[in-house]
């Protein structure tokens, strides 16, 4: 369970970093 924690908080920091820069627009 421990590659469960990882992975989500990689995917969650990747996640909110890269739809930031990707979706500029979405943002509010």
């Amino acid at each position: 369970m421990s590659v469960s924690m990882r992975e989500m908080l990689e995917a969650g920091v990747h996640f909110g970093h890269q739809t930031r820069f990707w979706n500029p627009k979405m943002a509010p």
